[in-house]
């Protein structure tokens, strides 16, 4: 099926001003990485709390991992982790530019295939729970995870851990980790894009709907789960190694596990484009991102209530999201044929 020249259009477009963004506006390079981890973190959220129905809470967990996974593979890889990490911090280190891009890239890699091995690991407990219970279930995953990497002391405990510093130029650097933010999140769309056109659509799409029916229809619904959620968890991975290098240091609670800020935007994000779809989470995360930003310089202090108060509004007044809202209002532009005169005579008919 050939693409309108409009989509190819509107995707050249992205593509035009995702590689243009930070040369255009170098002072906001961070701002702008950081919107697409969010369009990636809506993106990945919505495999299972849009397509397939499940509202996981602990998503959280792999972004945290994936941190760690690539800071100790980044480390080991030329030092000793123990006396790394120990507070003494008696090691001077000094990276040259290919032990850097060797570490990184390896650690990346590393990051996406363990976040994987977890969600196979903790998919076999959790989704044996469903509704509110599989929730609150990923969500006591994702906090313990957090508590636990504070305790141990050989990755650097509530301490944290000290990134390898990039041994160029700063503004090389923040171009660096721009354009794998960029590259992670339209990789991650375009396999998305791919992904529900096929087989694996139509089957997570039928769980939602109703997963007895789907079971007694022959889908395999736990390998379907398990397989949507190492999805999300082999881009959050990835990701999750590129922020923490990005920031430079990783801290187990508000930094590598922070639920109760980017563990609930990805569900927020998704609420406000539009669950279940693939542009709604993109819509929704870039619209959340500039509100948060400009609220966090222009309105500090008062940041969590608008962002309150944008959950109630969303959740009470707005509950199929951007893309639903625009699916109802313009359906023909998106697809859906509507037969006017049976809508009007059955109105008729009602009355």
């Amino acid at each position: 099926m050939k693409a309108k020249p409009a989509t190819v259009g509107l995707y050249a477009a992205i593509l035009v001003a995702g590689v243009a963004a930070p040369l255009v506006f170098p002072h906001y390079t961070l701002q702008l990485a950081v919107l697409w981890i969010m369009i990636l973190f809506a993106l990945t959220w919505d495999i299972l709390g849009g397509q397939m129905g499940y509202n996981s809470l602990g998503n959280i967990l792999f972004f945290g991992a994936g941190m760690y996974i690539c800071a100790l593979t980044q480390i080991g890889l030329y030092y000793d982790i123990a006396e790394y990490t120990a507070s003494s911090g008696e090691i001077k280190v000094d990276f040259t530019m290919g032990q850097y891009m060797l570490g990184l890239g390896l650690g990346t890699v590393a990051a996406g295939i363990g976040s994987v091995l977890l969600a196979l690991f903790f998919g076999r407990i959790v989704f044996g729970l469903r509704g509110p219970y599989f929730a609150i279930g990923t969500l006591g995953v994702a906090l313990a995870a957090g508590e636990l990497m504070g305790t141990w002391d050989y990755v650097g405990g509530g301490g944290g851990i000290s990134l390898p510093v990039y041994p160029g130029d700063p503004n090389d650097r923040s171009l660096l980790y721009y354009f794998l933010c960029f590259v992670a999140a339209i990789a991650t769309f375009a396999f998305l894009k791919w992904l529900y056109s096929t087989r694996f659509g139509l089957a997570v799409n039928a769980i939602r709907d109703d997963e007895e029916k789907a079971e007694a229809m022959g889908i395999h619904t736990e390998r379907y789960k398990t397989v949507a959620w190492g999805i999300s968890a082999f881009f959050l991975g990835i990701v999750g190694a590129v922020f923490g290098n990005m920031v430079g240091f990783i801290e187990p609670l508000e930094v590598a596990f922070p639920t109760v800020t980017f563990g609930i935007f990805m569900v927020l994000m998704v609420l406000l484009g539009g669950k279940g779809t693939l542009w709604g989470p993109v819509i929704g995360a870039t619209l959340f991102h500039v509100i948060k930003e400009v609220t966090w310089t222009y309105l500090l202090g008062w940041q969590w209530i608008t962002l309150g108060a944008l959950i109630i509004i969303n959740v009470i007044f707005f509950q199929q999201g951007i893309m639903g809202w625009m699916r109802e209002k313009w359906p023909e532009r998106f697809g859906i044929v509507v037969d006017r005169r049976a809508t009007i005579s059955a109105s008729e008919e009602a009355q």
